[in-house]
This record gives structure tokens, C-alpha cells and sequence, in this order.
């Protein structure tokens, strides 16, 4: 790909993230385009530039498909995704968790603040009612493969946040699990430092770094 091409690329994917992420405002009703989306923009371009789902898909769908689980087709992925945002805002409002839109994907971001204690991998006790309405969405809507992305900070070593970052990947789709989310859908990846939404250089954007993420993608028949 050319330069030219690949920067004109970037930026229609960005795009296209940005218009998917407006929320409506339960007051006033009006649309914006959410604080997550804007400060979270290098994070939702960097869902696109990872590439393929944890695992790959052939090797996926095949264990999901022995599973019962069907593919969508068609107008169905974009409404089936539609139903899937709205339910996610719904059962997350009021907490820290960010609905991301990027096309007919969603990334849920969830800052280690609220989902483990500092340097720990184990999940929060008061995070646990949360994660119950994501993966009650999850189980009632089916049809999508779920990935689990661990991040953190550039503190440490990055063997030592690699490893951090994949412990706690994998508690939490682990507790998905245990909350009856299929465990074929799911894959789980720890990218340590790797994958900044935010500068290093300062607390906030340090606290910012240090999250996990859940994408969902449609299983597509």
C-alpha cells in the first residue's frame, strides 16, 4: 500500500469510528459524539490495526459453529449490532465503562481503576455487578466472537506489564465465563504498553492506558 493510500486509509477509519460512537443524550435527547470517542481515538484506530480476532476467525468459527451458534447475514449484522449498543449503554450507564462504536463492531473500555486493584489481576468486588450486565448482553446475544484486550501504563518493565496485562485479559474472561458467555466466542490478549490511548507522561493519561478492553464482532454468516 502506498503511503498516500495508507494515510487516506487511516483516516476514513477514523472516521467511520468517530461517527459511530455518538450517543444520545437522556435529557436533553440530542446526539453527540461521546468524550470517549474523541479521547479514545487512537484507541479505536488501533482496534482496526490489530488485525484479525485473537486466534484468527477460521479456526473460531469452526468451534462456534460446532457449538450451535449461527452466523448473521446481510441488513441483520448492522441491526443485530444496533440492538447489541443499545442494550451495552443501557445496562453500563452510570459507570466508567466507554461503549465504543467502530462500524458494526463495539469495544467496551474499562479502566483498571474500577476493574482491579493497583498491580493486581484479580477482579474488583464492586466491579463484579457491572460485568454481570455485560455478559448477560453477551449471552443474549450470541452471535458475536468476544476478544479480551489487557493494556497498561509504561511503569515497569514490559515483560512485567505484558504479563500483568494478559493475568488480567484473562480473569476477565474467565468471570465472563463463569457468567455462562460461551467460552468458544471468547479469546483473550495482554498487549502491556504496547497500544497507548493517552500520553505516558502524565498521571491522567497513565490512568488512562491502564485498561481492558472487550471487542465484539459479528459472527457473519
Amino acid at each position: 500500500m502506498t503511503p498516500v493510500r495508507k494515510l487516506l486509509t487511516l483516516a476514513a477509519l477514523s472516521a467511520t469510528a468517530l461517527t459511530g460512537a455518538c450517543v444520545t443524550d437522556p435529557v436533553t435527547g440530542e446526539k453527540r459524539v461521546s468524550r470517549a470517542a474523541i479521547g479514545g481515538g487512537v484507541g479505536a484506530l488501533g482496534g482496526y490495526l490489530l488485525g484479525d480476532l485473537v486466534g484468527g476467525r477460521n479456526d473460531r468459527t469452526e468451534k462456534i459453529l460446532g457449538a450451535g451458534i449461527g452466523g448473521l447475514a446481510g441488513v441483520a449484522v448492522g441491526s443485530y449490532i444496533d440492538r447489541q449498543e443499545q442494550e451495552l449503554r443501557r445496562r453500563t450507564a452510570g459507570t466508567d465503562v466507554q461503549v465504543i462504536r467502530q462500524g458494526d463492531e463495539l469495544v467496551l473500555r474499562m479502566p483498571s481503576n474500577v476493574t482491579f486493584a493497583t498491580d493486581q489481576s484479580a477482579v474488583q468486588p464492586e466491579f463484579r455487578s457491572t460485568l454481570d450486565q455485560v455478559a448477560d448482553v453477551l449471552r443474549n446475544y450470541e452471535q458475536t466472537y468476544v476478544d479480551v484486550y489487557g493494556h497498561t501504563d509504561s511503569v515497569g518493565s514490559d515483560s512485567y506489564n505484558l504479563g500483568l496485562s494478559e493475568r488480567r485479559a484473562n480473569s476477565v474472561r474467565d468471570y465472563l465465563v463463569s457468567r455462562g458467555v460461551q467460552s468458544v466466542r471468547l479469546g483473550t490478549r495482554g498487549f502491556g504498553e504496547t497500544q497507548p490511548i493517552a500520553p505516558n507522561d502524565t498521571e491522567q493519561g497513565r490512568a488512562e492506558n491502564r485498561r481492558v478492553e472487550i471487542k465484539i464482532v459479528p459472527i457473519q454468516a
